[in-house]
């Protein structure tokens, strides 16, 4: 089964951290997409850049808007992501309580719909 690995930070406390703890995290985050390299389970995973440069589409009444972001009053924004393969909702958990990410915001585990068969 797939796994998302939703990584929640709080974009304001970014810029405050010092350049050493910055490089340490850096490392820790190299080490951890290892692991997940080295066990094979690692599908896909990367960093996103900053709420603020992100765009939300929605269409209403045929009508095409588009919104600049932060878009919500939340502490914590999707920094990045990793989707993984796992035997089981457990096993995902105990991946993403390694997360870096989870020491110092939350990482949201969720279970990927498993593709639709194309109708014959």
């Amino acid at each position: 089964m797939q796994y998302m690995l939703l990584i929640h930070v709080d974009e304001t406390k970014m810029p405050k951290v010092p350049t050493n703890e910055t490089y340490q995290m850096a490392a820790a985050y190299n080490a951890y997409t290892e692991a997940l390299k080295k066990a094979g389970v690692l599908l896909a995973g990367e960093r996103l850049k900053p709420s603020g440069t992100a765009a939300a589409v929605r269409v209403r009444d045929e009508r095409t808007e588009v919104l600049d972001g932060p878009f919500a009053d939340t502490k914590e924004q999707l920094g990045g992501y990793y989707l993984i393969e796992a035997p089981d909702m457990d096993s995902a958990v105990q991946w993403a309580a390694r997360c870096p990410g989870s020491s110092t915001g939350t990482v949201e585990v969720r279970e990927v719909w498993p593709a639709m068969a194309p109708a014959n």
